[in-house]
């Protein structure tokens, strides 16, 4: 073994020693520890389930509307049907959070961590069972759960736990900058706003319920969460989860609310004069919708809409480091088959490195293997999409692409899995060539398809970054690390990431876009304020010192005269340039009196 790779596996075992050691300091401080409960695991996430399978596969029966129908979008199996709420049922469940609420906003942080303590440990004992549900749900691999459900989720409970009593502490502001007004402090109180709504996308069932589940009970608020009519049965599961943290805790279940509804009833929801505060994660035309009704009772809304994504390679990045690049390349575009807001939509490579890629990238996507990994011994690569009402679409960008110039190296198409007929799938699809003016360059694909551009310099590569209407997040990687900060302060996004993919995520950064991507911040210290009435405290500072209206000033004012002079001479000692010139001011001001 060579110096540097005995560094770096020291390194390996070092750095987490370390972090590990100070967690140890850290969670020895507090005596908040999560609580264990145990929930039955549904029948349809056991081993080799056999379910029925539907026909036609929707959400919706046509002969039964009052209901949705749930299945498995990677074997067509039937997961039950569940009740659609109606607005009268909205105006219930909400009701219910805003009374459950009124205890809760004088909670202690030490008891909501013991709540998200108590819902991390939980997740953590119970991986493969939560694993499993988001699966079933979703069509998604085991591996795929792993990542993109469990380990953030965990992240951002344990974040919070960490963190989120300094981000909510009295922030201490610096006061009037008039010295006459010395004697004043000033304080913003972040206090809860009430009830809040999570309106979330399917995508990910387990994280985009329990980040704003946790973010919402922290900042000791009730929260009603929307789900994806697609997503009905497991989010019903995973709710149980944050339910019964509360329970076993003496808490109020009624805090956490789920709504699952027909789109023709949630402008009642994103109308209603009862939510405080709603985050929106999904398509930029419901974001109309939503903010539209929304404005009816004047809600604030922050809008998360899903991008386009770039990841810019550079050339001055070693053969070697291109391999692991490529790895990363492959892993931001086909998990969860591609369905993911901050997945890597374009890869943008300067001409050395797209020649490099090409071979590796080639390789590595004709060998991807589809299925569902909770039914099959084999190992799956990749599952399935959401539903097929799509591929139309994406088979039509794949081809106009090529009609535009666009070379396809790999799949295309739809795949009709010989086990599985009535499930999703997607061929894992490589198109190289591609340029700004392709309609596939322009439109979020949100599936398994790898687009490679080549960019002639670096400032050809950060205009094709910016060259769509969306701008999420973004990934660069380079060698030089002045190179790296330059681009990302080019890059027109909410979120960059240098030498990774997606990773200020877990770093719980503020996460949101601009321009086509949306707006406001969740995630994070912004995230929690946000869901809080920054209230402005002023005080004074020394007791013995205290406003008073001088005489001059007072009602009914007995000279005009002299009170425009006084007030002019306060402006000029509090706010004139000059000491003499304030000296002077004061000596009038003090006449004045």
């Amino acid at each position: 073994m060579k110096l540097p790779e005995i560094s770096a596996a020291l390194l390996l075992v070092l750095i987490p020693t370390v972090y590990l050691l100070s967690r140890r300091v850290l969670d020895s401080k507090r005596k908040e520890k999560g609580k264990s409960f145990h929930l039955p695991t549904p029948e349809e996430a056991l081993p080799h389930w056999k379910g029925k399978r539907i026909s036609p596969v929707s959400v919706f029966d046509s002969t039964d509307p009052a209901n949705i129908q749930c299945y498995c979008p990677a074997t067509g199996q039937s997961l039950g049907k569940f009740p659609a709420h109606t607005r009268d049922d909205m105006n219930v469940i909400i009701d219910k959070a805003h009374k459950a609420q009124k205890n809760w906003k004088s909670s202690t942080f030490s008891q909501r961590r013991t709540v998200l303590n108590t819902i991390s440990k939980y997740i953590n004992d119970h991986q493969e069972q939560v694993a499993r549900i988001a699966c079933r749900d979703t069509g998604k691999t085991m591996l795929d759960a792993s990542l993109g459900e469990i380990l953030v989720t965990l992240e951002k409970l344990n974040w919070i736990v960490a963190h989120g009593e300094q981000s909510l502490a009295v922030s201490k502001r610096p006061g009037p900058t008039n010295i006459l007004m010395s004697y004043k402090g000033a304080e913003i109180r972040y206090e809860p706003l009430g009830v809040v709504a999570a309106m979330v996308s399917w995508n990910y069932p387990l994280h985009n319920l329990m980040g704003p589940i946790a973010a919402a009970l922290f900042t000791g608020n009730a929260i009603v969460v929307k789900c994806s009519e697609s997503v009905v049965w497991s989010s019903l599961h995973f709710l149980e989860i944050a339910k019964e943290a509360l329970r076993i805790n003496g808490f109020d279940e009624d805090l956490v609310q789920l709504i699952a509804c027909w789109p023709q009833d949630a402008d009642f929801l994103t109308s209603h004069p009862g939510l405080n505060h709603i985050t929106f994660i999904g398509s930029r035309p419901v974001a109309h919708q939503v903010a539209t009704a929304a404005a009816v009772s004047l809600t604030p809304v922050v809008c998360e809409l899903g991008g386009k994504d770039p990841l810019i390679v550079l050339d001055d990045v070693t053969d070697r480091t291109l391999e692991g690049i490529a790895s990363i390349i492959l892993r931001g575009t086909f998990q969860s088959s591609g369905q993911n807001c901050i997945g890597v939509e374009r890869v943008i490579a300067l001409p050395n490195s797209y020649n490099k890629l090409i071979p590796i990238l080639e390789k590595t996507i004709s060998q991807i293997r589809l299925g569902s990994s909770i039914d099959q011994q084999e190992v799956i690569d990749m599952g399935a999409t959401i539903n097929g009402t799509r591929f139309d679409m994406l088979e039509s960008l794949v081809q106009r692409a090529v009609a535009q110039g666009a070379k396809l190296v790999h799949g295309g198409s739809r795949y009709s899995h010989p086990k599985y007929p009535q499930g999703h799938y997607f061929t894992p699809t490589f198109l190289i060539d591609v340029t700004q003016d392709m309609d596939i360059a322009q439109e979020e694909v949100f599936g398994p398809i790898l687009l490679l551009f080549k960019a002639d310099n670096l400032d050809h590569a950060v205009d094709l970054a910016n060259s769509t209407e969306y701008g999420l997040g973004a990934s660069v990687f380079g060698s030089s690390k002045q190179t790296l900060s330059d681009i990302a302060d080019r890059l027109e996004c909410g979120n960059v990431a240098l030498n990774d993919f997606a990773t200020y995520a877990l770093c719980q950064l503020p996460f949101g876009g601009i321009k086509g991507s949306g707006y406001g911040k969740f995630g994070g210290t912004e995230g929690l304020r946000g869901l809080c009435v920054e209230k402005s405290i002023c005080y004074d500072r020394f007791p013995l010192v205290k406003t008073t209206i001088p005489r001059p000033l007072d009602y009914p004012i007995p000279d005009a005269t002299k009170a425009w002079e006084m007030v002019k001479a306060i402006n000029q000692v509090g706010y004139g340039q000059g000491i003499w010139g304030r000296l002077r001011a004061l000596q009038r001001l003090a006449r004045s009196g």
